[in-house]
């Protein structure tokens, strides 16, 4: 049964996921931490990082990295399936009817459609992440670090433009070494 529960899940938020990992990340979190209570928030920020981290795209992470939390392996295949399992049906399907019908303005005004809701899911996604970054998942914490480090960080990304790889790196070291030493 929880591979079922797990597959259809990740089924629903490959589905829904319209825009890319950004835009799927309110979905997982509706899904993972409200629906189904298998992470806690501070978990999903961390499995958030964890899935921008490692090759791939964030949903398909998200759902391996819970899948294997909780059924193992099995689980881990389950989930994923569930989570490209749509996008492998919906390619196909409009793959099919964009090429009849690609010149009409119906077409085109469908697809100019889902740009604000885009947008909308990923700035929620960024406000999430951000909350509980800074305050740890309250409001009366802020953790100064926590702030330095995303704002060097972020000027430093926009004004030089280096890797952003050293830059996450640079920060780990950096966070973990202000951390070790405040406590």
């Amino acid at each position: 049964m929880e591979l079922l529960e797990l597959f259809f899940c990740f089924f629903q938020i490959g589905l829904f996921s319209i825009g890319g990992g950004y835009a799927a990340i309110p979905l997982i979190e509706a899904q993972v931490v409200d629906a189904n209570g298998w992470l806690s928030v501070a978990e999903f920020t961390d499995l958030v990082t964890i899935a921008e981290m490692t090759p791939g795209p964030i949903a398909v992470n998200s759902a391996t990295f819970v899948g294997i939390r909780l059924a193992g392996v099995p689980g881990a295949i389950v989930a994923t399936l569930g989570c490209i399992a749509p996008s492998l049906i919906l390619v196909a399907l409009l793959a099919v009817l964009y090429s009849k019908f690609r010149k009409l303005d119906v077409m085109q005004n469908l697809l100019s459609t889902t740009r604000p809701v885009v947008v909308a899911l990923i700035a929620s996604a960024a406000v999430t992440l951000v909350l509980q970054a800074f305050f740890g998942g309250t409001v009366a914490g802020l953790d100064p670090i926590a702030v330095v480090l995303f704002a060097a960080a972020l000027l430093f990304l926009r004004l030089l433009k280096p890797s952003p790889i050293l830059v996450m790196l640079a920060c780990g070291v950096i966070g973990g070494g202000l951390y070790y030493i405040t406590g």
